[in-house]
């Protein structure tokens, strides 16, 4: 059967649809590339925030016009989980809702399919993390996000996640390692970790922290080149954890650390563990340790009781950090979560006026940071030809989808995955301008 798989949300869902594609492929199917000529359309959604829920049953409804040809409609991932039993009351369109943990089901749903009959499954969450030793890439081979855990054991008053994926669940370490071994093989240059939450692995087995040890075990696996840190939460950076990243070349000078805000009050209602000050601690301890290092951020503006002394407070905690890359988002306020209770919501106008004001002067200091590279050269991973001998590619620096890119020009012919050197000649806000270097 041919099956199309269209992927909404996060790397952890990139993953989830890889494994899934690898499942359906193991057994005969085959993955295509459009919906034009799919037997079966698999729709992985995300329900992170109130945004995301909407592009996911937009996309539905998008996809479901295919059912006119016969083909089959699947959805899965976070929506699915979280409303799947009332989705399937009001959406008839589709003919199988899965939850987070069913993508293993595949094979025989679609084997036992008939017209009009329509299924839906939604498991509870297992205690430790399911391996399913499959994975079909559907994106370029040359990077590869690699899941290192499951769930989430962090009750931030704002998220969803632990309520859909459940407790959080480490990955053994060696089937890790095999993974990322099979990822070098066929051409993967670039390991992106990820999970809910990157520096809690190990904890849930016997208290353990191992993320440093894992490093080190994935910087000795030959082909990789780039070791890229995603999701890590600021009290679980520690000084081990520093050591090695300062200490392993393969390892990027780059860490993203979502910290949410800087006032301690709102830090607090959030339920998060960190404060200003360790921030700005951790923080100084990253640059210190390594002084190229690119530190990426989230914020979020506009969560209940957010006064204008704390928003302000959060400005000129950005403006004095200068943090390398930051993303804001406007509160979303998600039913079942303690911050939708709260009191003191904040106007949606007011969310997104400060969210702007936040990005304007990360706009400045973005523009600043890119300045200072013009003349210097950089290590770039290329990831396409936008036309005939113009290429786009990514520093060290920066993280896939989300961060700055290089653009450049080169005579001789190139291909994604190549990693080559470009002298940086003009920058802008986000984008950097740079000459091949043979």
């Amino acid at each position: 059967m041919r099956i199309f798989i269209d992927t909404l949300g996060c790397p952890k869902n990139t993953v989830d649809s890889e494994v899934a594609a690898g499942v359906m492929e193991k057994e005969g199917h085959q993955i295509v590339v459009s919906p034009q000529n799919a037997e079966a359309i698999l729709i992985n959604t995300c329900a992170f925030i109130n945004d995301a829920k909407i592009e996911s049953i937009d996309r539905i409804f998008e996809l479901a016009s295919y059912k006119e040809h016969g083909a089959i409609l699947i959805v899965s991932g976070c929506l699915s989980q979280r409303y799947g039993e009332k989705l399937y009351r009001e959406m008839p369109e589709v003919d199988i809702f899965l939850g987070v943990n069913d993508y293993h089901k595949l094979p025989e749903l679609l084997k036992n399919h008939s017209k009009g009959n329509r299924e839906a499954y939604f498991s509870s969450c297992e205690k430790s993390y399911t391996e399913l030793d499959v994975r079909k890439s559907l994106g370029p081979s040359y990077t590869a996000y690699l899941k290192i855990a499951e769930g989430c054991n962090n009750i931030c008053a704002y998220c969803v996640i632990p309520s859909i994926r459940g407790n959080y669940r480490s990955r053994r370490k060696e089937d890790i390692l095999k993974e990322a071994g099979q990822l070098a093989r066929s051409g993967t240059k670039e390991l992106v970790l990820v999970a809910q939450d990157v520096t809690a692995y190990g904890m849930d087995q016997n208290d353990d922290y191992r993320l440093p040890e894992l490093l080190e075990d994935l910087c000795k696996i030959e082909g990789i080149n780039w070791i890229r840190l995603m999701y890590c939460y600021e009290d679980r950076i520690t000084d081990r954890l520093i050591e090695v990243m300062a200490k392993q070349d393969k390892i990027c000078k780059y860490i993203d650390i979502p910290i949410q805000h800087a006032s301690d009050k709102i830090l607090a209602s959030m339920n998060r563990r960190s404060t200003k000050t360790s921030i700005i601690k951790t923080v100084n301890a990253l640059r210190k340790a390594i002084p190229d290092i690119h530190i990426r951020t989230t914020l979020i503006t506009g969560f209940p009781g957010e006064t204008t002394e704390d928003f302000n407070e959060l400005v000129e905690f950005v403006k004095e950090m200068k943090f390398h890359r930051l993303g804001v988002f406007s509160y979303s306020k998600e039913e079942g979560t303690v911050a939708a209770r709260m009191k003191g919501q904040v106007r949606e106008q007011t969310r997104v006026k400060r969210r702007e004001k936040v990005m304007a002067i990360q706009q400045e200091i973005s523009l600043a940071y890119n300045q200072d590279k013009i003349g210097k050269v950089l290590r770039v991973i290329i990831e396409e030809e936008e036309e005939a001998g113009c290429y786009r590619g990514r520093s060290c620096y920066d993280a896939p989808e989300i961060d700055n890119s290089v653009l450049f020009n080169s005579d001789k012919p190139l291909k994604p995955g190549d990693l080559i050197f470009v002298k940086i000649t003009d920058a802008f806000d986000y984008d950097l301008i740079g000459v091949y270097l043979d």
